[in-house]
């Protein structure tokens, strides 16, 4: 066994395959998918006639989702090779500590994004005690924004997984 391991297994062949990757990001792609459609379902039944109640999916149910939204927009946008100071191509101008702040400033977006669902759930509909089929709208915002962050994760992963195949173009 080598000594410069840091886990005693050893990561699976196929992991690093161009199959895995593109299953890791149609995955990622499906769960974003099926956290926007949860969210405007919950919108949708919202304004039906089947609401009987005087609480209402608004702009602010969606800022979460929004802020969610961004912060897989920018994670997503830097690469795994930018954050390691050890290249000499991307460390000379200081691009690594900057990549690690964008990525902070990602991942504080994400985070801020789900901490605003549950808190939109508490103050709109758990603290005013509002019943099960209203209280659903509450749950489905936090479902949405737990699900853009799982799809941020497997996107991140699969986006910077090297394959057999990749190579670098520079000029």
């Amino acid at each position: 066994m080598e000594d410069d391991r840091l886990w005693k297994f050893s990561r699976p062949a196929w992991l690093n395959s161009a199959w895995a990757r593109n299953v890791g990001v149609y995955s990622a792609g499906a769960l974003f998918s099926l956290a926007f459609y949860v969210l405007l379902d919950s919108a949708v039944w919202s304004k039906s006639a089947l609401n009987q109640s005087d609480v209402h999916v608004n702009f602010v149910d969606w800022l979460p989702f929004i802020f969610s939204s961004l912060g897989m927009l920018i994670i997503n946008s830097v690469e795994k090779t930018r954050l390691s100071g050890d290249s000499f191509s991307y460390s000379g101008s200081g691009v690594a500590w900057k990549a690690r702040v964008v990525l902070f400033l990602g991942f504080a977006a994400l985070a801020g994004g789900m901490a605003g669902g549950i808190v939109v759930f508490v103050l709109k509909f758990a603290v005013p005690e509002v019943g099960w089929p209203m209280l659903g709208m509450g749950v489905e915002n936090i479902v949405a924004n737990a699900l853009v962050g799982l799809s941020t994760v497997i996107l991140w992963i699969s986006q910077n997984m090297e394959d057999e195949y990749s190579y670098n173009l520079s000029l």
